[in-house]
């Protein structure tokens, strides 16, 4: 893993998501999703997500579309709100 010095969130965070779908994930689930560099772990998809995002990260989930990209689903500890990183990320309104 690289160190301290090294590590940019934004090589392994390429966009959020804002699908109808993850738009009713962040609302009812405290649930965020990007899409990510395909080489990423879960351990580096969760830094990256807190270490941007300044929040604390509960579990990561990854998918690989049909299309060959990663998908990640971010599930945020209960003291931070999906909602609020989503209005500052410009997700939702």
């Amino acid at each position: 893993m690289p160190d301290n010095r090294s590590f940019d969130p934004f090589r392994i965070l390429k966009a959020p998501i804002s699908t109808e779908k993850v738009v009713r994930m962040i609302n009812e689930e405290n649930k965020l999703a990007f899409f990510v560099d395909r080489r990423a772990n879960k351990k580096e998809i969760k830094r990256a997500v807190e270490e941007a995002l300044e929040v604390k990260v509960e579990k990561v989930w990854t998918i690989i579309t049909i299309d060959g990209r990663k998908k990640a689903y971010v599930k945020l500890s209960p003291e931070f709100r999906a909602s609020d990183i989503a209005a500052k990320l410009g997700i939702i309104g």
